[in-house]
């Protein structure tokens, strides 16, 4: 059956964008014109998913209202003549069905996936995390639901990193079995750097079958009282097969204050119509010394 849902958890709290975030959601801050989620809506209906459920906490309607038309503003730009703005404004309300889903408490990345549930039901979908944005000329997400395609089970994308960063990371350990494709055997969160069975480094996506869904029911909180995605895969890892793709493309952690500018700067240097500018503001920068 062909993916049809994309789960995109946008919960969380953005601490480390205070104070900014304290009334903006972090998914709403922009990386060059475009806010954070919509690089991962866009990506999303470019792999041919139909329906993004946004996982959402109280205070945070104005991620899905940014996907919905707006009628007043459209008819202003258009009045005005502003009709490349009003295209621009149109995109997002046009890209796919999106709704969303309360997490009252931020109990856990697994725990936000299974508010999904009854929004997803029983077939496979995308777990998307907005925080990670991958630039390439065929978007990841479409990359790894070809893997999906061909090997019939769930499929974690992987990046390498460096041996000291494992200690941030879930990452696999895991046996190839195709080009840029592994076998997963187990995952290790956040390992010692020493005892690390790779450095290959879950990152922000994930195409998962319906029945994570039980195995979430079925993880116990953690010690902080949340329910982590990890494990739950770890309880899924035992009744089916699990594979790691490496993908093709640049992973950007907009997760942070820096992160975010430095996917700004370099988004913006890849297009013609900023590089120019970009270039000149570079240039124009104090020369910073140490």
């Amino acid at each position: 059956m062909r993916v049809r849902k994309a789960v995109i958890p946008a919960a969380g709290l953005g601490t480390r964008f205070l104070p900014a975030s304290k009334s903006i959601p972090k998914e709403m801050l922009p990386i060059l014109d475009k806010p954070l989620i919509q690089y991962g809506v866009e990506e999303a209906a470019a792999a041919g998913i139909e329906q993004v459920i946004i996982v959402t906490s109280p205070g945070k309607e104005a991620l899905e209202a940014y996907f919905r038309p707006d009628p007043g503003l459209e008819r202003h730009l258009a009045e005005r003549g502003s009709l490349d703005l009003l295209e621009r404004v149109k995109v997002a309300s046009s890209l796919a069905q999106v709704s969303s889903v309360i997490q009252e408490q931020p109990l856990g990345l697994g725990h936000a996936v299974l508010m999904a549930r009854e929004a997803v039901g029983d077939e496979a979908f995308v777990v998307m995390l907005p925080d990670d944005v991958i630039c390439h000329t065929e978007v990841a997400t479409r990359q790894m639901l070809d893997v999906y395609e061909e090997y019939g089970g769930s499929v974690v994308a992987v990046e390498e990193v460096p041996r000291e960063a494992v200690k941030d990371y879930g990452v696999v350990d895991s046996t190839p079995v195709g080009e840029r494709v592994s076998r997963i055997q187990r995952v290790v969160e956040k390992p010692d750097p020493e005892h690390a069975p790779s450095r290959l480094a879950i990152v922000g996506r994930y195409v998962l079958t319906p029945q994570i869904f039980q195995c979430l029911e079925r993880t116990k909180p953690g010690a902080k009282g949340e329910i982590q995605l990890t494990d739950g895969m770890a309880l899924l890892l035992q009744e089916q097969p699990m594979f790691a793709y490496q993908f093709l493309g640049t992973r950007y952690d907009g997760g942070t204050p820096l992160g975010l500018l430095k996917a700004s700067l370099e988004i913006a240097l890849r297009q013609e119509t900023t590089r120019p500018q970009v270039l000149d503001i570079l240039r124009g920068l104090p020369e910073v010394k140490p």
